[in-house]
């Protein structure tokens, strides 16, 4: 028999221990064993909650899972850094397998972590921690390991993608977007991580770290979020036959990795354009398998828990069939991570001149000193002294 320790009751959780109960006779099937939750970590065990379930499994000591010899596989959904480092450790020297959906815990420290699990002989899986409900974690390990994957493209945050979304089809500003965003539960509160581009910054070192199989720091990703973006530059963009999103990029090149987060311009006929609302999708570029999206809703309590009970089935079946996956060195291959001022690209400028003769002239050739070069400009006449030029 599989037994689960639980590791928070919050959004995730509650979806994971619904999905366990309600199709707990298909999930043994697939496991080839039985499954129970035996103990589940709290705070309050007197609060409310709209789960019925029997307060007897309910504890605020995380070593009455954590030591507890019957327990073999733990589900930390707290998030964030402390205390879910702290436990996760504690489990794995334990001799437990971990699943987890904590993106801030694996971007940080997922190389420490995999090491662990492999000097412990268990397992550590976090599908949910990229894109929610979406399978890419595992297809980039298992079924593209052959693909060359050498570029990824990916919209994911959903808070900010429903954000541009609002800016771009309702003519919405920034900030009443985000506070629609926030009275729908689409963001947080403090949505610094999200807005920022944090949250980004953390799932694309994940996905960089697996594909090419070098540990990647989220200290090395430049990052760049959308409080900056004005119904400006939605227009200008629209006018030019672009979509702005936030996207992750990550790219091989015989120079290193290029990773970074930040505002890009996307043509209206890509696919990743009509990517809209609170969903997620990553675009991947291989040599051999060529071009693959996979698209549907990045975050939220059933997609995430969705993935998480993926992996209990697979860590399942493992611990069943008494099978050992073996955790691969992330950093065993040393990629160079090009920064920033390195890269050359395609930018989108929007400047404010005055309306005089000449004025031209001086934007070309301060551009011309630095290196720069124009595609195109676009200049639109106002009654007004100073107009723009884009």
């Amino acid at each position: 028999m599989i037994k689960i320790g639980l590791l928070g009751l919050g959004t995730v959780g509650s979806g994971v221990y619904k999905i366990i109960n309600e199709n707990n006779i298909s999930i043994e099937k697939k496991i080839g064993t039985k499954i129970k939750i035996e103990k589940i970590l709290v705070k309050d065990i007197n609060k409310y909650r709209e789960l019925k379930l029997d307060k007897q499994l309910l504890t605020t000591d995380p070593n009455d899972i954590i030591k507890n010899p019957e327990i073999n596989l733990i589900v930390e959904l707290i998030g964030g850094e402390d205390p879910a480092y702290k436990y996760v450790i504690e489990a794995i020297q334990n001799n437990k397998s971990v699943i987890t959906a904590n993106k801030l815990l694996i971007a940080k420290y997922g190389d420490e972590l995999l090491s662990k699990a492999r000097g412990n002989d268990v397992q550590i899986s976090f599908e949910g921690s990229v894109a929610g409900g979406i399978p890419i974690i595992r297809p980039l390990k298992e079924s593209l390991a052959a693909g060359n994957i050498n570029n990824i493209y990916g919209i994911l945050n959903g808070t900010t993608n429903y954000i541009l979304s609002k800016m771009t089809k309702d003519n919405q500003k920034f900030e009443e977007a985000l506070k629609e965003a926030q009275e729908l539960g689409y963001a947080e509160e403090d949505s610094h991580s999200d807005i920022s581009g944090q949250d980004a910054a953390y799932k694309i070192a994940i996905l960089s770290s697996i594909n090419f199989e070098s540990y990647v720091s989220i200290d090395s990703i430049y990052t760049e979020g959308i409080n900056n973006i004005t119904l400006k530059d939605i227009k200008a963009a629209d006018e030019l036959g672009y979509i702005i999103k936030l996207l992750a990029i990550s790219k091989r090149s015989k120079k290193g990795i290029d990773i970074r987060v930040h505002p890009a311009f996307i043509s209206k006929n890509h696919p990743l354009a009509l990517v809209n609302g609170v969903y997620n999708a990553v675009y991947l570029h291989g040599e051999i398998v060529g071009d693959i999206m996979s698209y549907g809703k990045g975050a939220g309590q059933m997609p995430t828990a969705s993935a998480v009970v993926a992996d209990i089935i697979q860590t399942g079946k493992d611990i069943s069939y008494k099978r050992k996956t073996v955790h691969e060195k992330s950093s065993s291959l040393n990629h160079n991570i090009i920064n920033i001022e390195e890269i050359k690209n395609l930018f989108y400028l929007r400047i404010l001149v005055n309306d005089k003769p000449g004025v031209m002239s001086e934007v070309t050739n301060i551009l011309g000193n630095n290196q720069v070069s124009l595609a195109s400009v676009l200049q639109k006449h106002r009654l007004s002294s100073v107009v723009p030029l884009d």
